[in-house]
């Protein structure tokens, strides 16, 4: 039985968007955002995702090409990197041309090369996701994320809608 892939963006979803890396001091968000701390919309999705333990994660943020993978996916809570199968991005890639892409065509991509039919994409980047791939995006605000009850609501919807179809 194939699984249903929740394709997972870090910055505009589970914290505010942007976030910047320091090379000594790690992961951290400008001034405008004081107040906020990074993945506090985590347990957000944990619960969200609770009732649909068939659902595996992929990371799209651009924290596994800046990082790496491991480290990148070490910053989720254990109820969310348990789900974790891999990356829109791998290190056997061509940086420059990952780069070039929109993040819709980042995933599309990354759903074709997993023959994934079942699959939701949550993000804040409206870019590029075609009318193939609109469908699976959950589409979220840069600064709120996760913590709006409507995108909850719409991730909610649209896994239920993608379960049933397998």
């Amino acid at each position: 039985m194939s699984k249903t892939i929740l394709y997972l963006d870090y910055d505009g979803v589970l914290h505010p968007e942007p976030v910047y890396r320091h090379p000594r001091g790690g992961m951290y968000f400008s001034v405008d955002h004081a107040g906020h701390r990074l993945f506090e919309n985590a347990e957000l999705l944990v619960e969200a995702l609770a009732p649909y333990p068939e659902v595996a994660i992929v990371l799209s943020t651009s924290w596994v090409r800046v990082l790496s993978y491991s480290q990148a996916k070490a910053y989720l809570p254990e109820a969310l990197r348990s789900r974790v199968i891999g990356a829109t991005f791998h290190s056997a890639m061509n940086k420059f041309e990952f780069d070039a892409m929109t993040r819709g065509a980042q995933v599309l991509a990354d759903a074709t090369r997993r023959s994934a039919t079942s699959w939701v994409a949550l993000d804040d980047d409206d870019e590029g996701w075609g009318a193939a791939a609109s469908p699976h995006l959950v589409l979220t605000e840069r600064t709120s994320g996760l913590s709006e009850p409507q995108a909850l609501k719409e991730l909610s919807d649209k896994l239920k809608e993608q379960i049933k179809q397998w």
